[in-house]
């Protein structure tokens, strides 16, 4: 690789080498993701046959332009390949995920995908999880202010996500987003997964637990660092 890259760009560029002709592929959200997207762009040109989930209309978007052909979750039932981005991954390889808004249509992927890769640079590695981002989490409009309530008992601090003042951020799917900090950190993030989606109006949340198989690490000199699952 030339050292003229990015760190985001290594690691997209890089995820992609992992694409086989004939897989499934699940195409994330992202900036980090969009260099992975525009690598198998290229592969295609060059004569790649492949067929790809997005996991956004941004990314769907993306893929079309560059004549990646895609598919639906009425056509497959099990994906071979995801790459995604993250916003916090912990050294389990646990993720946070959303910052983008894209958590639901990401967990339903990533839930029946073979081997799943995360592309990042170092500002997304943390200790534990919840320490340096809030976390995503997705709920019907109506029930805003009851999730909101039940993340304040537990000792959250929630944000509605605005895309302008006084103007909720709403999600593909029609949905608000809560942004909900957690002042020490994320404990346990298998428990907190459950609880979160035991809240009634929470569509899903944006903790990724034992999802991922791999994290490709982009460096500033364009090499990668590799964290495999132990």
């Amino acid at each position: 690789m030339g050292g003229d890259m990015t760190p985001k760009e290594a690691a997209g560029r890089r995820a992609a080498e992992y694409i086989e002709a004939g897989m499934t592929i699940g195409l994330g959200t992202g900036s980090t993701a969009e260099w992975a997207i525009r690598a198998l762009g290229e592969r295609v040109a060059a004569g790649l046959e492949v067929k790809a989930i997005p996991t956004s209309e941004t990314t769907a978007a993306l893929a079309c332009s560059l004549n990646i052909e895609l598919t639906t979750l009425a056509e497959v039932s099990s994906v071979d390949l995801t790459i995604d981005g993250a916003d916090e991954v912990d050294p389990n390889l646990n993720l946070i995920k959303g910052l983008g808004g894209a958590l639901l249509r990401e967990k339903v992927v990533a839930s029946i995908t073979e081997y799943q890769v995360i592309v990042a640079d170092p500002s997304k590695l943390v200790d534990r999880l919840g320490t340096k981002a809030a976390l995503p989490v997705e709920v019907v409009p109506w029930a805003y202010p009851l999730v909101a309530r039940g993340l304040k008992e537990r000792g959250s601090q929630p944000a509605l996500r605005l895309q302008a003042p006084d103007i909720p951020y709403v999600t593909d799917n029609g949905n608000y987003v809560i942004d909900a900090r957690f002042p020490a950190g994320i404990d346990d993030a298998r428990t907190t997964e459950h609880w979160l989606n035991y809240l009634p109006g929470v569509v899903e949340n944006g903790l990724f637990v034992e999802m991922t198989q791999l994290v490709i690490v982009g460096q500033d000199d364009s090499s990668c660092h590799l964290l495999n699952k132990s």
